[in-house]
């Protein structure tokens, strides 16, 4: 019934968006020009023109225009990933080689696949990539974008067109995250053949084999394509392999030139063993072992979309896309501390169901205000979300059975967390002259979280014995209405662009805030939801096949950041455990910059001259993060947690006729993982991240219609650490993997 309501309310929603657009078009205020090039004069509209393809480009990161597909990315801080251009180990999901040109990412490596993405950047926490809004062709893929926006699906790198990245200032167009937007964008089939086939195959170290399968093309008006994808793998440490299963389907029918509708299907399952944490000393002495023989970790991930694209008129297009998520994940084993034994016994298992449905309703004009060219973009959102997660006993054997037992939820929790959340947001390029343009928005957002349901209460005396054993009934409601606004300047003289950003950003608490049992962390009842601003001043461009340039200064302010501080418990055993709370006001600035040369080129030899194409890539941020909390002397000055002082990415790529590699160091400096900036602690959920360093080397080779690719990751075998977990996968230490080296082929037919 409430879905039904909510597809009502996305058709009444479309339908009245459409009916304001069409009262715009034919305002007396506002006076309508057919032009679509900014600040170009005698230009002729063309909607019905379509471009296939990317522009060719010989750099990593292209530049997105500034209005496209329904989003405004002028003078905002924006990344484009072409992943034709990307030399990189995508079967395995390497998120250190596809993600190598952006800048100031730090990288949680939790899994030698790719099962989870884990990014952060300007001291966001990197878990399951949550501090960004992730999404796959425009429409959301984490398990709750506001409530619970933790992104257990990675879409395969391997069926990727391209990754847009919107940093803080996405918080108008897509949503309230500090972090902006990942949009990862799949591949579409040919519009010239009728069917393609392409099959890669990729096997390595530890056992790891891939296949992936894909099909399609285009029969008159209608493109289609099929994918399918197997991977698995024994994992370089015991109790670490995994078996996932990914399918997509895709089709594009044309109704009229005027009118289409596209439609895909994502089903994704895996099962993974996870060896969990170490201790420091464990880490040191050997980090391949594993102290956790009876975790798992299982996913079951369904999206859809159906998006509908209209060209109302010579300056008017609308999309309307309706989104849904139905999935689920498990987590089953041992939670606690690392450096207690396991001896068997009951296990603890957090089960979560996730059923989501919305639609995203835009509207652009092409259109002249006093006098002057712009482009305006307005739009609604309506999301409504459920999500069940319960905790409790389950088995005490070893396997993946997924099952509550014995006391099951007597010793955990039952809850359901309805979520709602509406917005509308409008933003606008006008431009002033050839040279500026200005780029006001609003987002107005209401979010109403809610949290129903019983957790268990068990009291035991020194002797262990139970004497208070009750289940406790408990409803929270949360209702908020937010407005962010936010303003982008752009400067363009030549091939550079000048450009300035400020944006407010908010983050409202998730549904692990409100309810989680953890003996490693406690979370605070009152904890509060976050505010803040985001600042990105910069120059980019590019610079004919020679160069590719993008420099920028940030800060990003917080009020009531939400951090962990390290805790212990009462006497006697003073065991510790991380606090999660508003820790208090904090900023983070600094310096990202990214830099490709042709090193070819620089030297004087011309594209089209029989020599190796060279480029140096350098990427590099060097950030400050600071808490400001007066009130608390222990925490106040400190360092954000997750913000290492300098992340270093430097790579050398050559291009020469059929052959391509890539040679890349990364260095990730010193980290403290919660507020106290504690440098160890005994169960190893808190402490310091030491600095560490890799290479990797990917190695292609064509041979029409064969590619061949050669990878080694972690060339130099380093042993290194990026993650503390305080629950899944295993409290502790998280080690990453050492050297491996996979072997690939891709045929295209």
């Amino acid at each position: 019934m409430r879905s039904a309501a909510i597809i009502r309310s996305c058709c009444i929603g479309t339908l009245l968006l459409l009916w304001a657009g069409v009262c715009l078009a034919g305002g007396a205020d506002v006076e309508s020009t057919p032009t679509v090039i900014l600040g170009a004069k005698d230009t002729i509209l063309m909607r019905l023109v379509e471009v296939s393809g990317l522009h060719e480009s010989p750099f990593l990161i292209t530049r997105i225009d500034d209005v496209e597909n329904g989003v405004i990315f002028a003078a905002k801080k924006t990344e484009r990933i072409s992943l034709a251009n990307v030399i990189a180990n995508t079967a395995t999901n390497n998120t250190r080689q596809t993600f190598s040109a952006i800048a100031g990412l730090t990288i949680w490596e939790s899994d030698a696949a790719g099962l989870q993405l884990g990014i952060g950047a300007r001291g966001l926490n990197p878990n399951r990539t949550s501090n960004f809004t992730t999404r796959q062709n425009g429409y959301d893929i984490s398990a709750d974008p506001l409530g619970y926006p933790e992104s257990y699906y990675t879409p395969p790198l391997q069926a990727l067109e391209r990754i847009d990245i919107v940093r803080g200032a996405g918080a108008l167009r897509y949503g309230t995250q500090f972090g902006g937007v990942v949009n990862f964008i799949m591949r579409e089939p040919p519009r010239q053949d009728p069917l393609t086939a392409e099959i890669m195959l990729t096997g390595g170290s530890y056992g790891f084999a891939s296949g992936l399968a894909r099909v399609g093309g285009t029969v008159g008006k209608t493109s289609y394509s099929v994918m399918a994808q197997y991977r698995r793998a024994d994992g370089w440490r015991p109790n670490s392999e995994f078996d996932q299963r990914l399918g997509y389907a895709y089709v594009r029918h044309a109704i009229t030139p005027n009118f289409r509708i596209t439609a895909d299907v994502t089903a994704m399952q895996y099962l993974a063993h996870q060896a969990g944490g170490l201790t420091d000393r464990q880490f040191a002495l050997d980090p391949g072992a594993s102290l956790r023989a009876r975790n798992w970790f299982n996913v079951d991930w369904l999206l859809g979309s159906v998006t509908a694209d209209w060209i109302i008129d010579s300056i008017t297009t609308m999309r309307s896309m309706f989104f849904l998520n139905s999935s689920s994940r498990a987590a089953l084993g041992n939670l606690d501390r690392i450096n207690m034994i396991d001896l068997g016994g009951d296990r603890t298992m957090i089960d979560g169901v996730f059923r989501n449905i919305g639609n995203e309703t835009t509207v652009q004009q092409d259109r002249t205000i006093l006098g002057l060219p712009a482009s305006i973009l307005g739009g609604v959102r309506l999301f409504r979300g459920v999500t069940t997660q319960r905790q409790g006993t389950a088995s005490s054997g070893s396997g993946a059975d997924f099952q509550f037992s014995g006391r099951g939820l007597r010793d955990g929790s039952d809850f359901t967390f309805p979520n709602t959340n509406v917005a509308a947001f409008a933003e606008a390029v006008i431009t002033l002259s050839d040279q500026i343009r200005i780029v006001p928005g609003v987002r107005a957002e209401h979010i109403s979280t809610r949290a129903e349901g019983r957790y268990g209460l068990s009291v035991r005396d020194l002797a262990g014995n139970l004497v208070v054993d009750s289940l406790v009934d408990e409803t929270r409601q949360r209702d908020r209405t937010i407005l962010l606004a936010g303003i982008g300047l752009s400067y363009k003289t030549g091939p550079m662009e000048l450009y300035a950003n400020l944006t407010q950003n908010y983050r409202s608490i998730t549904f692990s805030d409100l309810r989680i049992i953890n003996p490693n962390l406690v979370v605070d009842a009152d904890i509060a939801d976050e505010r803040g601003a985001t600042a990105d001043v910069g120059v980019r461009g590019t610079i004919d096949d020679l160069l590719s340039l993008d420099v920028s200064l940030f800060y990003l302010s917080y009020r009531d950041k939400i951090g962990e501080v390290l805790r212990s418990d009462q006497a006697p055993l003073y065991l510790p455990y991380r606090f999660r709370t508003n820790v208090g006001d904090a900023y983070t600035t600094g310096i990202e910059a990214m830099t490709e040369v042709s090193l070819t080129r620089l030297v004087g030899y011309e594209a089209d001259e029989p020599v190796p194409d060279v480029h140096l890539m350098i990427n590099g941020s060097v950030v400050r993060g600071r808490y400001s909390v007066p009130r608390d002397p222990s925490i106040d000055g400190n360092v954000i947690e997750y913000v290492p002082d300098v992340v270093l990415r430097t790579g050398l790529i050559v291009r020469y006729g059929s052959f391509r590699s890539s040679l890349l160091l990364s260095h990730t400096g010193r980290q403290f993982t919660d507020a106290t900036n504690a440098e160890f602690s005994a169960s190893a959920v808190s402490g310091a991240l030491a600095a560490y360093r890799v290479v990797d080397l990917t190695m292609t080779y064509t041979i029409s219609p064969v590619v061949v690719e050669l990878t080694c990751n972690n060339l130099l075998d380093a042993r290194y650490a990026t993650r503390r977990a305080e629950a899944y996968p295993g409290p502790g230490l998280i080690p990453a993997e050492p050297r491996s080296i996979f072997l690939g082929m891709r045929l295209t037919l």
